[in-house]
């Protein structure tokens, strides 16, 4: 199977009780691509949760009749999931509820810790019984201990935040107050913005602030802890400046909407950009620039621009099928019904493909035997990213260098083995220049890991292919 990514989160707080989960509703429409296996929306009502949650997209798990059953509340938490760590099933849905002495809590997370394996057996040698199987628990739990003795429900989080390593943005939801929090590496996105009617929003991107109204007022800093209450926005940044920033780089490159701007850089300019540094890198004589739909589409105008090769649009997406790269299911076969190309466009002519990544091979071989069945004279695949060599451990499920195509075979071997004329990388050294900075994480290309790895890491590669011939 192919890698997938991690989730999306949206929190909602409203200084008066409204129909918060139908903003919730709509933002996680808006992070729907961020992940397809699951969601759902837990609404506060006076300090009563009401919650509801299961497998699907956000527009078969929330029904009319289902969104009819929410109240009104001052707040919500809402997620969307493609599991990173932990099975595709029900009780890995988030949020995740937590009953316990000092009262409720509701938490999303997007990410992964790469410390939750030592994490989650020292808690349970103390008797914490775990009902998932995903990071998300364990993060409750240590939430949950330390709000035992800790002051408040923040102080809490941010003792929270010494002990946990990786990858996370968390919205927390307590009785009283809306808590959201970003790794002090900030390696996930999470911003906040402001409706005008006066409900805060917070999420992953900044396009699901736009998709329920609000107007975007900043992101949340790597470390930053910022709480919502009725008597109004408490900042800490107790953990700020403590690590290098290191956002992931593939969220610029794949993950994020093109619509969405994260720590000030626009994903559609970062992606035009490194559809230019293709061209100037890996020039190539070609009659016409086709991206794949969705993400290699920018890069594949930028690569048009700097080269002055048209751009066209050759290959046609079905709009109905999810993301290859996240759907857990058969691959080839969403590939097959997922896409279609343009005869009329490509025939005859030598084409410059680009796409966002390589992970097997297998999704680029069909889509370049597409375009040959359609009768293109030539395919020149470029790809917007650096070749995969290593595994990620903070919420890109890349798992195994055995399953990585850029590990087992040199680059001329790769585009022999998938069937194009030449392939051509984003080289690693230009990543700065997609967002300006080399304050972000490329572990997955480089091997040069900001935190302590795990051990002992499953391969969830072996996992799928096992669940496919159940």
């Amino acid at each position: 199977m192919s890698i997938k990514e991690e989730c999306g989160v949206f929190g909602v707080f409203s200084p008066k009780p409204t129909d918060v989960a139908n903003i919730t509703y709509y933002g996680l429409f808006a992070l729907q691509h961020r992940g397809q296996e699951s969601c759902g929306i837990v609404v506060n009502e006076d300090g009563l949760f009401v919650s509801h949650k299961d497998i699907g997209l956000v527009n078969d798990v929330f029904s009319p009749s289902i969104m009819a059953s929410f109240p009104s509340g001052t707040m919500a938490v809402g997620h969307t999931r493609y599991g990173t760590t932990g099975g595709n099933n029900r009780n890995n849905c988030q949020p995740i509820e937590v009953n316990h002495q000092k009262g409720h809590m509701a938490i999303a997370h997007n990410g992964n810790l790469s410390n939750a394996s030592e994490l989650r057996s020292a808690l349970e040698l103390t008797g914490a019984i775990f009902h998932t199987t995903s990071d998300t628990e364990t993060i409750a739990y240590i939430i949950t201990k330390e709000r035992l003795i800790a002051r408040t429900i923040e102080d809490a989080v941010s003792a929270a935040m010494n002990l946990i390593e990786g990858a996370y943005s968390l919205i927390v939801m307590s009785p009283q107050k809306l808590i959201c929090a970003r790794d002090p590496h900030g390696f996930r996105p999470l911003c906040y913005g402001k409706t005008s009617d006066g409900v805060y929003v917070v999420a992953s991107e900044s396009c699901a602030l736009a998709a329920v109204g609000a107007e975007f007022i900043r992101d949340i800093e790597p470390g930053e802890i910022i709480v919502f209450t009725q008597s109004g926005i408490i900042e800490r940044k107790d953990h700020c400046n403590k690590k290098e920033k290191k956002t992931c780089i593939f969220e610029y490159i794949y993950f994020a909407r093109p619509d969405s701007v994260i720590d000030g850089v626009s994903v559609h300019g970062a992606r035009i950009e490194a559809g230019r540094i293709l061209a100037r890198s890996h020039p190539v004589d070609a009659d016409i620039v086709v991206g794949v739909p969705d993400s290699g589409l920018d890069a594949a105008l930028g690569y048009s621009r700097e080269s002055n090769i048209p751009y066209g649009i050759g290959l046609i997406k079905n709009k109905y099928i999810g993301r290859t790269f996240i759907a857990p299911s058969n691959r080839f076969n969403q590939v097959r019904i997922k896409l279609s190309a343009i005869e009329e466009v490509v025939k005859g002519k030598k084409v410059v493909l680009v796409d966002d990544s390589i992970v097997r091979g297998i999704t680029s071989e069909r889509i370049v035997s597409l375009l040959k069945d359609a009768g293109a004279k030539e395919t020149h695949l470029r790809i917007s990213a650096p070749p995969f060599l290593y595994p990620c451990y903070y919420g890109t499920d890349i798992d195994s260098k055995d399953n990585l195509i850029a590990c087992q075979h040199s680059t001329e071997e790769t585009a022999k083995i998938i069937g194009a004329d030449s392939l051509g990388y984003l080289p690693i050294e230009s990543l700065k220049d997609l967002i300006g900075s080399d304050g972000y994480c490329c572990s997955c290309f480089s091997g040069a890991y900001p935190t302590k790895i795990p051990e002992g890491r499953k391969n969830k590669f072996e996992r799928h292919l096992s669940e496919l011939t159940e």
